[in-house]
Formats: structure tokens, C-alpha cells, sequence
């Protein structure tokens, strides 16, 4: 059987790999003057690499574990990664309005479309993505750093 300190660090490892593929994601998009239907693809394909770099861990190593080791570090990186992916689907709720609304209006295709006139409350959804995202990686932060934090003081000692 494989050591529990190997396993750690290879969770440890995945979940530092998706931090480069969610920047990257962002920047895309950040990067973009008008969204269209490549450059949201080309997102999505980081974005999900990414998410599924720090999802996998997650649900197949720490969240087994985490009732074993009731710490109060490991309390803070639960709760800073619960807060991450609430916050997450709270930007979903954004992104599949603003998805729909693009989709309905041609905004993918027609890129002379000025995405604020598309819907009443494109505004609102928009904020609701950025106030989401931009939460989820302050706190996928936080929670990284405990969770390296916990790595090495419980798995190697320092």
C-alpha cells in the first residue's frame, strides 16, 4: 500500500498544478476584448482542467479525512474551501444567465452585439460572476495555503 504522505503530496501537487490553468482561464477572458464562441471554449478548457486538478483531491482525499483530523487548521481550510466553492456556484448562477442571454441574442456569432443591452439585468448577473470568481479564488487562495500549510507540518515534519 502506498504511504498516506505520498498520497498527500500528490494531492498537494494536483491541487497547485490547477492554481496555473484558473489564472490562465481568467486571463482569457480578461484578456478578451469581445467573448465569442472560441474564446469562451478556450476558457472553459482551462477553467475545467483547473477545477478538476483541485476538485479530485478534494472529494477522493481530503474530504474522507477531514472528520479524522478535527483541528483547528483543519477547520480553517475546510471552511476557506467550503466558502471557495460556495462562492463558485454563486458565480454560476451568473454565468449560466449570461450564457443563456448570449446564446438567445446570437452574441457568440454576432460580436457588434453590446452584451449590456442584451438584457435588463445583464448588469446584475455580470457582478454576480465577478463578485463570484473573484471571492472563489481569494478564498481557493487562502484555502491552498493552509491545505500546503497542513501538508508539511502533518506529512513532513517542518
Amino acid at each position: 500500500m502506498v504511504d498516506e504522505s505520498v498520497i498527500a503530496a500528490l494531492a498537494g501537487v494536483s491541487v497547485t498544478t490547477s492554481l496555473p490553468f484558473l489564472l490562465y482561464g481568467a486571463w482569457i477572458m480578461i484578456d478578451a476584448e469581445t467573448v465569442s464562441w472560441n474564446v469562451l471554449m478556450r476558457h472553459l478548457r482551462y477553467i475545467v482542467a483547473g477545477l478538476l486538478l483541485t476538485t479530485v483531491p478534494l472529494v477522493g482525499w481530503m474530504i474522507p479525512r477531514v472528520l479524522d483530523q478535527l483541528t483547528g487548521m483543519a477547520i480553517l481550510h475546510a471552511f476557506f474551501g467550503v466558502q471557495a466553492y460556495a462562492l463558485l456556484a454563486f458565480a454560476l448562477t451568473g454565468i449560466v444567465r449570461i450564457f443563456q442571454a448570449k446564446r438567445n441574442a446570437d452574441a457568440y456569432e454576432d460580436l457588434d452585439v453590446d452584451i449590456d443591452e442584451i438584457h435588463e439585468d445583464m448588469g446584475h448577473w455580470r457582478k454576480r460572476l465577478r463578485a463570484g470568481v473573484a471571492g472563489f479564488m481569494l478564498l481557493w487562495l487562502c484555502a491552498w495555503v493552509t491545505g500546503l500549510y497542513r501538508l508539511f507540518t502533518l506529512h513532513f515534519g517542518v
